[in-house]
């Protein structure tokens, strides 16, 4: 077991995107530990290769990362490094490599998302099952992990009660993403959800919570003060000043309408444990196709289809906790790692 006492040293390494460094931040916490979060960049070319031939920099391991002195990958090497996305590939397997000289037991590697390299490079590889990915080394997610906890909503959903305390009920939370490399989303996709909410609203009473992305984009956010300008509202656009409410919003909910174009923010909305919608947008992919198909033959998900969600319904949802279960893994993992450490000390 953890001695809690002397906790494992742990190093988080992105490339600083918000998604992967919270999936990388929400397995931290659930094993109880404070991460050190390492950033880094990568140099041309290393940032334009793909990781097969980007990570294979045996002579200089970790050649290419800008600033590594000031990025703090240097000794003393961690217990367990997390890392996601493919710009840390390089760093993950140096990391694994360089510490197998200077410590009784190499540090415990974690990597998040397929990282497109021999899996054997990591100890172990958490992937959501849209990409068929398998391997001895290789933990199955139905989604993303996150960092949403029963606890952290109940805490959010205090402090951001009053804020709410004067729209009606039901309460909505609606989440915006933005358009990326699947989807679009324009202020014609969102006037058809602003429409929609319009009806929800006539029918039901509801009211609603609303936040959006980073990348949501002027334009849109326009088009949603627009859209909801005659019906109870609040709306979070992260231009003003004070803490980000979308944790309260999500734990104040009684159900949630989600743009489709983040596994993310969909997964997110899922732990909640209310009833969730996701809106469609133009555009997906066939690993996005794959997810949402799942999420909905599992029941965790339904459509929100503007003009015809007229009435919110309740359903058993699936318990679904991806984080608690790679933790769980990834704790026994630390716990051998500790006696390797003890025997070799």
């Amino acid at each position: 077991m953890l001695d809690s006492g002397n906790s494992p040293t742990c190093w988080i390494v992105t490339d600083g995107a918000a998604g992967m460094e919270n999936q990388c931040l929400g397995l931290a916490e659930r094993l109880g530990l404070v991460p050190d979060i390492k950033r880094i960049a990568l140099r041309a070319p290393w940032g334009w290769l793909p990781p097969a031939i980007g990570a294979r920099r045996l002579a200089f391991p970790l050649a290419g990362i800008e600033n590594r002195q000031a990025a703090g990958l240097v000794p003393p090497w961690p217990d367990l490094l997390i890392a996601t996305g493919r710009r840390t590939v390089g760093a993950s397997v140096a990391i694994r490599r360089l510490s197998a000289d200077a410590r009784p037991v190499p540090t415990l590697t974690v990597q998040i998302q397929n990282p497109r390299f021999p899996l054997s490079a990591f100890d172990l590889v958490v992937v959501p099952a849209h990409d068929r990915l398998s391997g001895p080394n290789v933990l199955t997610t139905r989604g993303a992990l996150h960092r949403v906890t029963r606890a952290k909503l109940d805490q959010a959903a205090a402090q951001f009660a009053a804020a709410l305390a004067e729209l009606p009920r039901p309460l909505v939370t609606v989440s915006i993403g933005g358009p990326n490399s699947a989807y679009r989303m324009t202020p014609v996709e969102i006037g058809r959800l602003c429409a929609g909410l319009r009806a929800l609203a006539v029918a039901s009473g509801a009211g609603f919570a609303v936040t959006a992305s980073r990348r949501t984009g002027d334009a849109n956010i326009a088009a949603l003060r627009r859209g909801l300008a005659d019906v109870p509202h609040t709306l979070w656009d992260g231009q003003g000043a004070g803490e980000n409410p979308y944790f309260g919003y999500l734990g104040l909910a009684d159900a949630i309408i989600v743009t489709g174009d983040s596994v993310n923010m969909v997964t997110e909305a899922c732990a909640a444990g209310k009833p969730v919608y996701v809106f469609d947008l133009p555009g997906g992919s066939v690993k996005f196709d794959m997810f949402h198909t799942s999420m909905q033959a599992c029941g965790a998900v339904r459509k929100f289809v503007p003009g015809e969600v007229r009435q919110l319904e309740s359903w058993t949802l699936p318990d679904i906790d991806d984080t608690g279960m790679v933790a769980a893994a990834v704790r026994q993992m630390l716990d051998a790692h500790a006696q390797g450490q003890a025997t070799h000390g």
